[in-house]
């Protein structure tokens, strides 16, 4: 994995960010990797990943969380 690739979190990750989960951009995947196993890389397309984000603004995801 490349060192020059610019992760990023939510602001609503909170505290030191120990339970975050970061997305970067390079120029043809999305990836995506939890900030306590940084070694752990998902890999999708900007399409599937917006249809997964429209889903969440759907609430289709709700009963997964808690709050």
């Amino acid at each position: 994995m490349s060192a020059d690739i610019q992760w990023q979190r939510s602001s609503f990750s909170g505290g030191g960010g120990e339970q975050c989960i970061e997305l970067a951009q390079t120029s043809d995947a999305i990836l995506i990797r939890e900030s306590d196993d940084p070694r752990a890389v998902i890999t999708t397309t900007r399409s599937k990943l917006d249809a997964f984000i429209s889903g969440v603004k759907a609430g289709e995801f709700d009963h997964l969380v808690g709050g």
